[in-house]
């Protein structure tokens, strides 16, 4: 804002002072005189009106769109992109002195670096990251920018357009890839659910092993505990038959009567030392 000899500097611009169409100095937000001193004055009179002129120069980020544009890719398929980009002038009197106009010089480096880069790459590697696109166009912009004074702060795709056709091969190519997907979904909830089932059939024959293993256990134990018991049994009664012979001797008696049943005919017979051990020992 400019009032005769004073000027007012808004806040986040930068004011580029100017007399005759010469580049004087820079000046800071704020207010802004210009009063001539006694000797200025006199100058004037001898020479005319000093013309001054004091230009604003916007500090603060902005964006810049890049209207869409077509390019070929690397493998001759045409697209079209758009891009957004973000930028700060740094040196207000480089970006106003270096070039006609900072801004149009930025959308043509954008646009060139856009194309440099697409140019470079066939489609499945543009579409498989399109970030590579924004951080390559930045990178590539930022040093010719920096020479005008202007920082890229970054640069973001904003729309990638393909050709009709090319877009419904896409369309049927997402479908497909959707289609391939849901049935390896299924094909891993299937493999899941058999290999469940098959852990549930394991683990059911290892608990019916173990449940053999322990009734073959048991029965073993009380097999052996049989055992023992008959045996005990047995040495129980042979110590018996030895303290008592004529119990042995009965016990011959009665099989033989078992045997006699069959038709069979025996004597049995006691020797003296026999009988008399048996009295004597009844008595």
């Amino acid at each position: 804002m400019q009032h005769d000899n004073v000027t007012i500097v808004p806040e986040s611009f930068i004011g580029l002072l100017y007399e005759d169409g010469a580049f004087i100095k820079i000046l800071t937000p704020g207010r802004h005189s210009f009063k001539l001193g006694l000797w200025a004055r006199l100058q004037s009179w001898l020479r005319p009106t000093v013309r001054r002129e004091v230009k604003l120069i916007d500090m603060r980020e902005r964006s810049l769109t890049i209207k869409g544009q077509e390019i070929l890719t690397a493998d001759k398929v045409a697209i079209r992109v758009s891009l957004l980009v973000y930028f700060r002038v740094q040196n207000a009197e480089s970006a106003m002195h270096h070039v006609s106009s900072y801004e149009e010089r930025i959308y043509e480096d954008v646009q060139l670096a856009a194309r440099r880069f697409l140019a470079s790459r066939d489609l499945d590697a543009i579409l498989s990251d399109r970030n590579e696109i924004s951080d390559a166009v930045r990178v590539d912009v930022s040093g010719a920018a920096a020479g005008y004074g202007v920082e890229i702060l970054r640069a973001d795709v904003k729309d990638l357009v393909f050709p009709g056709n090319l877009r419904e091969i896409m369309n049927q190519v997402l479908e497909t890839e959707r289609r391939a997907e849901a049935k390896l979904i299924e094909a891993r909830k299937d493999a899941e659910a058999k290999q469940v089932r098959s852990q549930a059939e394991h683990q059911a024959m290892l608990q019916k092993l173990e449940a053999e293993r322990i009734q073959v256990r048991i029965s073993a134990e009380a097999e052996q505990e049989r055992a023992r018991i008959h045996l005990q049994t047995e040495i129980e009664q042979a110590r018996v038959l030895t303290e008592h012979p004529i119990l042995l001797r009965l016990r011959q008696i009665e099989a033989l009567q078992e045997m006699a049943k069959g038709g069979g005919k025996f004597v049995i017979g006691f020797r003296d030392d026999e009988l008399s051990s048996v009295f004597e020992r009844n008595t």
